[in-house]
């Protein structure tokens, strides 16, 4: 099963929830200098946050 399909299983808050968790991680990624940065994950945060923003704004809840 995709990880959109499990977002949709959660509740609005507990989605709201992942998505600050995911939000603050990817922000804490993004701010590291001169330490090698883990490209990858900060792609997969990315995409995760689009995933969990989509399914907020499909069931009709602002993210």
């Amino acid at each position: 099963m995709g990880a959109a399909a499990e977002y949709r299983e959660l509740t609005p808050e507990e989605l709201r929830k992942k998505l600050d968790d995911a939000q603050r991680e990817l922000f804490a990624l993004r701010l590291k200098v001169g330490q090698q940065r883990n490209t990858g994950r900060i792609r997969e945060l990315h995409r995760q946050v689009a995933q969990m923003k989509t399914v907020l704004q499909q069931k009709g809840i602002r993210a």
